[in-house]
């Protein structure tokens, strides 16, 4: 069936039309295939040479690849321009406000120090402590 279908089928070569310059018409001019200029340079040519040889040698070109050249070089100069920014705005900062935020961390180191202190303590006082809270919670409703 295969074969009908392809015998049915009508031949490109009958729709294109024939070129001219293979019928070796002397008169015609035959065209030339185009180089690329890239390609035809030498320092592309040298550059192909090289590489040829590194790989025939089994020497490794770079030990990173491109792409993650790319991305390190990327996120060190979004690093830097961060770092810039905090700067720049320690520097916009008025004396008032760099004193408030340096009261505001010593009162967070407080706080810290408090919570380590009341972890650290003893189980005894834990629970001495949640029985005062509970027996004033008794006494403020007894008197409600």
């Amino acid at each position: 069936m295969y074969s009908e279908i392809q015998r049915e089928r009508p031949e490109v070569r009958n729709f294109m039309s024939h070129p001219d310059y293979i019928d070796g018409n002397p008169d015609l001019i035959k065209p030339k295939k185009l180089l690329n200029p890239v390609k035809a340079s030498k320092s592309h040519q040298e550059l192909h040479r090289e590489l040829l040889m590194n790989h025939k040698r089994g020497v490794g070109v770079e030990s990173k690849p491109e792409l993650q050249r790319v991305l390190e070089h990327r996120r060190r100069n979004q690093l830097l321009r961060q770092k810039k920014e905090e700067e720049e705005a320690k520097k916009l900062q008025s004396p008032f406000e760099q004193e408030l935020l340096k009261r505001q961390q010593r009162l967070d180191q407080l706080e810290r120090g408090q919570e380590k202190h009341e972890e650290h303590a003893p189980e005894f006082i834990k629970v001495k402590e949640n029985l005062r809270r509970t027996s004033t919670l008794t006494g403020e409703e007894k008197v409600l």
